[in-house]
């Protein structure tokens, strides 16, 4: 690449390829690489300096946790932020689902044992149930909106969660 630009037009200057900077860490010229710490910066706070709480004191005693939502006594925390507990909207939506199907080894017993009198296709009678999927949550209090997505593993899992819910809606028209 020691060669002059054979396209370049009359008059324009060379263009050179890469960073003008060197590239890694560390260096103490601002440019790529590792960003920059001001003299005197440290990570981590010395023992015994109290961390500062951000947004309103939301004291009291946890009612009720649906996924990451917790519901307090007087608002409920989420990772968007404290809402108040008094006129919050709950919804919830079972994206969960069922499946039933005839495991492997039935079918293959069946085989086996269908040569003696037919009494092999009783294995054909066994059903395996699994249930995958989600129910999403969603409350609306305070001009804030937070949906979370809870797994799930039984078919009954989505009535626990509505009865959560219908407590949590009860604590919330108080």
């Amino acid at each position: 690449m020691t060669e002059p630009n054979p396209y370049a037009a009359e008059g324009e200057p060379e263009y050179q390829w890469g960073p003008t900077q060197p590239y890694g860490y560390p260096h103490d010229t601002p440019g790529y690489g590792y960003p920059h710490q001001p003299p005197g910066y440290s990570q981590t706070q010395p023992a015994g300096v109290p961390v500062p709480v951000h947004g309103p004191a939301t004291g009291g005693t946890p009612l009720l946790a649906i996924g990451d939502i917790t519901v307090m006594s007087e608002s409920i925390i989420t990772p968007a932020g404290p809402m108040p507990l008094k006129g919050a909207v709950w919804n919830a939506t079972d994206m969960s689902r069922t499946e039933e199907k005839i495991p492997t080894y039935a079918v293959v017993l069946a085989i086996v044992f269908a040569l003696a009198c037919l009494l092999g296709l009783l294995f054909l009678l066994i059903k395996e149930r699994k249930t995958t999927g989600f129910v999403q949550v969603t409350v609306a209090s305070g001009g804030k909106h937070h949906a979370t997505m809870i797994p799930v593993h039984s078919p009954y899992a989505f009535q626990e969660i509505m009865g959560q819910i219908n407590y949590a809606r009860s604590v919330s028209s108080l």
